[in-house]
Order: C-alpha cells, then sequence, then structure tokens
C-alpha cells in the first residue's frame, strides 16, 4: 500500500484546518487557493472539509507542480541543473573546505558521499534540508500537494501545473558558482546552529493548526535576515515567482466556475503575495482561514 493511501485508510476524520485558505471570485466564478507544504506526515490527513469539498465540486486542480506527472522531465531537470555533466571534472568548490562539516551531516541522514559528489551546491544543500526535515519526522512522500494530486486523479479531477519543474531548477541553476558556494554554506551553517530545524518546526506547526499570526511572523522574519540563502529564497523564489503564479491562478479562475489551486503556503503570506497580486487584478479575495 502506498503511503499517502495507508494514511487515508487508517486516519481518523478531522475538522482542524490546516495552512491558509483564500476565497478567489470574479463576477461568475470562484476558486479556493490553499497554501500547502512540500513535505509531511501522517497526521496532516485527511485535509478539513471545506478544503475536501472545494476539490469534489472543482473542475481543475493547479499546483505549481504535479508530483504525478512525467518523473522523466523532474530527471531531466535535475541533471541539467543540478548535477555536473558526466564524465566531466567536478571543478574545486566549497565542497572540499565545507567537507569536515558536511560528513557528519551526511552519516546523520544516511546519504553517501559518493551519491551526492556530482552535484552542483545548490543541489547539496537542498538533499541537506530534506536531510533535516527526514530527521523530524516530515517525509517527502507524504506532501500535501502528492496528497492532493492523488486525490483529484481518483476523482477524475484535471491537475494543471502551473510552472515546470525544469523552470523551478533553473531558478537554482542560474545562480553562479560562487553564490551557490555561499547556498551550501549558509545551510551548513543553518543546521549546525539548529536554525533550520526550528524554522521547519516552526512552519509545520504552523500549516498543521492554520495559524496566521505565526506565518505573519515567518514571512516578515524571511524578509529582513540579511543572509545570502534568506535573500535568494524571498527575493527569487518567492517574489520572483508570485506575479507568474498569480497570472495563472487569475487565468485558471476565468475559465472554470469552481476551480482549486494549491502552492506553496509562503507565496501566501508577506506584502507582494499572490493573494495581494490577486486583488490587484480587481479580484475579490477572502481570507477563510
Amino acid at each position: 500500500m502506498l503511503p499517502l493511501q495507508a494514511v487515508r485508510a487508517e486516519a481518523p476524520p478531522v475538522t482542524q484546518n490546516r495552512g491558509a485558505l483564500f476565497k478567489v471570485q470574479d463576477a461568475n466564478h470562484t476558486l479556493y487557493l490553499f497554501g500547502t507544504i512540500h513535505v509531511g506526515a501522517a497526521d496532516f490527513y485527511p485535509l478539513e472539509p471545506t478544503v475536501t469539498q472545494a476539490l469534489e465540486g472543482a473542475g481543475a486542480l493547479a499546483l505549481e507542480i504535479d508530483p504525478g506527472a512525467d518523473p522523466h522531465s523532474a530527471i531531466r531537470a535535475v541533471l541539467k541543473y543540478g548535477m555536473e555533466a558526466p564524465g566531466s571534472k567536478v571543478p574545486p568548490d566549497c565542497r572540499q573546505a565545507l567537507a569536515p562539516r558536511l560528513a557528519p551531516l551526511l552519516k546523520r541522514y544516511g546519504i553517501a558521499p559518493e551519491a551526492v559528489a556530482p552535484m552542483k551546491p545548490w543541489m547539496l544543500a537542498s538533499m541537506l534540508a530534506i536531510g533535516e526535515f527526514s530527521t523530524l519526522g516530515y517525509r517527502s512522500e507524504l506532501a500535501v500537494d502528492n496528497y492532493l494530486s492523488q486525490q483529484a486523479k481518483a476523482r477524475k479531477i484535471p491537475v494543471l501545473e502551473l510552472e515546470s519543474m525544469e523552470g523551478q531548477m533553473a531558478l537554482f541553476g542560474a545562480m553562479t558558482p560562487a553564490d551557490q558556494c555561499r547556498f551550501l554554506e549558509d545551510g551548513v551553517a543553518s543546521i549546525e546552529d539548529q536554525e533550520q530545524s526550528q524554522e521547519a518546526r516552526e512552519i509545520a506547526n504552523a500549516w498543521r493548526t492554520a495559524d496566521a499570526a505565526a506565518f505573519d511572523k515567518l514571512a516578515a522574519k524571511a524578509a529582513t535576515d540579511p543572509s545570502f540563502s534568506a535573500q535568494f529564497v524571498q527575493k527569487v523564489l518567492l517574489d520572483g515567482r508570485n506575479p507568474a503564479l498569480a497570472d495563472g491562478i487569475a487565468s485558471l479562475l476565468s475559465r472554470e466556475k469552481s476551480s482549486l489551486a494549491a502552492i506553496g503556503v509562503l507565496h501566501l503570506v508577506g506584502t507582494k503575495s499572490v493573494p495581494e497580486l490577486l486583488r490587484q487584478k480587481g479580484l475579490k479575495v477572502e481570507r477563510v482561514y
């Protein structure tokens, strides 16, 4: 039995709000905009009735990327942007200087050093972040996006992608080698001083209880964090992507009488958030929770 199938089979019904939920409307159409996180735990499910009902009545579900789509496209993107070219000599970079600090982290997460040897520094940093989430009990295969995708397909609801794996990975790949090293160094330091585990807990706990005040606090902290990695996340991965996400969501709203869009919850908070951009388009946007 797949992990999410087991979750659905064993988890009792709950009414706990999760994440963040907005209702977006034009004159004749309604879209629910749900904030997700890209890892999960068994007690995240089932989702509360408003989200479940929005999915059941949706003409389409929109995700950043459909986890159940063609896996070959994801592999191609990883090879293109996250790995050194096969047969090429990996150029000297920060991994040599960081080797004594990387070794215990790889051991902690059960990652073989030879598996990460061909990875570019940003990709290695991402692997370490996933490993840190896993030590806290959060698993990528239980991610909210996966759950929604599987639920939609079981109901024969079309699943649309607002972005592509290629596009997301290209944002990281566009970093210079020096910036990738700064990204990796920041990641290692944040794990060592337990900032990353603390932030992971804060995000997961805020999502689990739909704590709007906690999300606002996280957004304010991220916007003012001067580290390279934090500024990259804020300016490139959040603010830089929000306009296109808002455009895609507005387009879906205009096509479907009822629909559901689910994107990372940090795209829904802050001064340049997707809900704010949708309001600027003249749409009615109401925060449900």
